[in-house]
């Protein structure tokens, strides 16, 4: 399902797995990509979803949009265009809550 925020939604998963230890050792990165875009990476050990992987996936737009996203039981990665950042919280987040 869609949420109209999904940074927001992202934030409260975020806080979720905050427990005092944690974060100290794990947690979410964002930051840009060279060619160029966007790479999102979840740390999954202590969450509900540690060992759960994803085959990587590809989606190709026809205005130059993209999307990869894997996941091998211990980090999520999904990466993007670079306008294509919305989408890619979007799908760690169904990753991450399904």
């Amino acid at each position: 399902m869609e949420t109209p925020d999904p940074l927001g939604a992202l934030a409260a998963w975020y806080a979720e797995q905050c427990d005092g230890d944690w974060e100290h050792e794990y947690g979410v990165k964002i930051h840009t990509l060279d060619n160029p875009g966007w790479l999102i990476k979840v740390d999954l050990p202590g969450t509900s979803k540690e060992g759960a992987t994803l085959p990587p996936e590809s989606e190709e737009g026809p205005d130059g949009s993209w999307l990869h996203t894997s996941a091998d039981g211990r980090h999520l990665q999904v990466a993007c265009g670079p306008k294509d950042l919305k989408k890619a919280l979007q799908s760690a987040l169904t990753f991450l809550t399904t």
